[in-house]
């Protein structure tokens, strides 16, 4: 099974257009287009049912007092952790792929409506809606895809998972509202296969990526 994009190659620079922040030449960080990105895939097993998409950066600081801060950096010996942008279930197997922008196309403060999605999909709760909270002007549910913003000091570029999996049921085991954990803990006995397709992204002018912005 595999997984592909027209947007950024395996191990390539996630462009602008598909992240949730870029960089602002006064104020660090500006809002971006946050258009999905486009998927495709192919090789699904026999007896596939259903695709599920999920997207997590593992690079995240688990501390978070230098996090955007002027003067300062987040060292790339901080330890990280996980964090959720999009959980995508029930997508019919008979579906080649999505397009950019198909599932979000820009930054809704307080989140984007869900978990109904096209396509008769569900989308999770991502982990913008536990960041965001306290905020006044930004603090709300965000369903689907929310791009990448990671630190501008982040000594290191963040790494942006995407990965498919191949189901052996036709509708994940989830209701209601509900959160990318949760996904991935439902699906657990259910995977066929999986594929993986890694995005890179920094908002730091001084740090290097490597690839190129195809498709931007």
């Amino acid at each position: 099974m595999r997984l592909t994009s027209s947007c950024f190659e395996d191990d390539g620079r996630i462009p602008q257009e598909c992240a949730f922040a870029a960089p602002h030449p006064e104020t660090r960080i500006g809002l971006s287009r946050n258009l999905n990105p486009a998927l495709a895939w192919s090789g699904l097993p026999a007896g596939t049912k259903s695709l599920v998409v999920i997207c997590h950066d593992p690079d995240v600081p688990s501390v978070l007092d230098d996090f955007n801060r002027e003067g300062r950096v987040v060292s790339a010996a901080v330890p990280r952790i996980d964090l959720y942008h999009w959980a995508l279930v029930d997508l019919p197997p008979e579906l080649p792929g999505i397009g950019k922008g198909e599932f979000s196309d820009a930054v809704v403060p307080r989140g984007k409506p869900g978990p109904d999605a096209p396509h008769s999909t569900r989308q999770a709760l991502n982990d913008y809606t536990q960041w965001f909270v306290g905020d006044e002007h930004m603090a709300g549910q965000y369903f689907g895809y929310d791009g990448p913003c990671p630190p501008w000091n982040d000594e290191i570029p963040h790494r942006y998972v995407f990965t498919l999996y191949a189901l052996d049921i036709a509708k994940c085991p989830v209701s209601g509202t509900f959160g990318a954990r949760d996904v991935v803990e439902a699906i657990r006995p259910h995977v066929l296969a999986e594929a993986t397709l890694t995005g890179r992204y920094t908002l730091n002018p001084d740090v290097a990526l490597c690839g190129a912005e195809a498709g931007a």
